[in-house]
This record gives C-alpha cells, structure tokens and sequence, in this order.
C-alpha cells in the first residue's frame, strides 16, 4: 500500500483481524453486485470505502424518483440515469482508489459464466428469483461465495451460501420449491432503514469473506424483525437432494 492508502484504511488495519495484510486482499479482490436499489446502494458503498480493488455493479434499471426513499447510492439530479452508473459516482466520490466497472444490461446464464469466475465473492440484492437462482448457480458452479439478503416490509434476511463446499448449502437449498414469483417493495412497501440494515450486513460479511477473518453466515440464516427490533438465526442444512448442489454432499 502506499501513504495514502496507509492513511485512508488505517480504522482497518489497526484491527488485529484485519491488519495490513486483510487490508491488501481486499484492494486484491473483485467483487459482483447485482442489484443497485435498496440493498446494493449500501452495498457499494461500504465495500467502495473498505477499498475492494474492484467492484463490478450490475444493473440495467434507471434510477426513479420512489428509489429515492431508501436507494441512497442515488440523488433526485440523477433520475432517469443508470443506476450501476449513478452508483458508480457515488462511489468513485468515496474512494477514487478503486476500479468500477458496470454491466447495464440483463444478467443471463451467458454473461454469469463469463463475469462470475472473475469475481472472488458474489453480492446479490434483485428482487426476483429467477435472477437469483441464476446468479446461485453461477456461483456454486464457479466455486464463488455468494452473499444474498432480501428485505420487504419491516423484514429481512441474509445469509452466505457457499454450495460447492461439502455440508454447506447453496441459496436453492432454502428455496427447494424454485418459487417463480417474489412479492416487491413497489407492491407491499418496505421501510427504507431496513434494506440499509440488510446491506450493511452483506457488506460485512462480504469483507469477512474477502480478508479471510471472522464467522461468517455459511449454514445460517440471520431474520430481522424490523417492528420489534428483533434478530433471530435458523440453522440451514444442505439439502442433498438440491437440483444445484446436491452432488456436492459428502
């Protein structure tokens, strides 16, 4: 590192479990985020700030004035632009150290075969499952840790899913129906601090998974209850018979 990344991510380095060298491995690493809205915008930005060397925003949507209530990445002078580019400036603003770069188009099987082996975790935050049984696939075929949450109403969860390990479950493991559908915020609403909430966890646990330190949420599903402040963790097992990583069982 050089003075002034000394300087700018000494609050890490000062931590024991960081230190220089956690720090280095994340300006080494590269990291995908589908999704721009809710969940991406603090995920950004903290994973900018932190200096992961390279962000990769993937999102085709524009930005629009109902975005503004919780996708903080955005500003009101920005409605009507991309919002992988709107975040992209909102984050180079935060640290001019690091590379983004961004796909504006759909994220199809094609495009996760050619990105995903690229990237060194996987940050997902769409709101739709066809897209994220896509994005899981690509991960547990590539051997990439894939941080999910989702958020709604005054509820969340997140989690990390590392499928291809043997004993740990992938995203299908928890969704063994392959719901096609998923209710959105546009429909049902959602309470803008709590897809921060959400995201700033991802963002953490994609640090922890990068730096290499800590627990991290493999094999658990961490709920936020949002009206009564409250979190609760499920154990998730691998499900052996899962369509995407069954044959990873031991």
């Amino acid at each position: 590192m050089n003075a002034t990344q000394i300087e700018r991510y000494s609050r890490h380095t000062n931590l024991s479990d960081i230190g220089p060298q956690g720090q280095q491995k994340l300006l080494d690493s590269t990291a995908l985020i589908v999704g721009l809205g809710g969940l991406g915008s603090p995920i950004a930005m903290y994973l900018a700030a932190a200096g992961v060397g390279r962000l990769i925003f993937a999102d085709f949507d524009v930005v629009e004035l109902s975005n503004l209530q919780r996708q903080i990445a955005h500003g009101t002078d920005r409605i009507g632009q991309l919002k992988s580019h709107s975040a992209r400036q909102t984050c180079n603003a935060l640290n001019p150290d690091i590379t983004i770069e961004t796909i504006d188009s759909v994220l199809d099987t094609e495009s996760l075969q050619e990105i995903t082996p690229q990237c060194d975790v996987v940050l997902e935050g769409s709101d739709n499952f066809p897209t994220r049984f896509a994005v899981n696939e690509a991960c547990v075929r590539h051997k990439v840790p894939l941080v999910s949450g989702a958020a709604i109403r005054f509820d969340g969860q997140v989690s990390v899913f590392s499928g291809y390990k043997d004993d740990v479950p992938c995203y299908r493991c928890l969704y063994a129906g392959g719901e096609d559908t998923a209710e959105t915020c546009a429909e049902t609403g959602v309470l803008s601090p709590v897809v921060g909430m959400i995201g700033t966890v991802q963002a953490t646990e994609a640090i922890k998974v990068l730096a290499g330190f800590g627990r991290t949420l493999e094999g658990r599903l961490l709920l936020l209850d949002g009206l009564s402040m409250e979190w609760r963790e499920i154990q998730l097992p691998k499900n052996p018979d899962c369509p995407v990583c069954g044959g990873h069982s031991s």
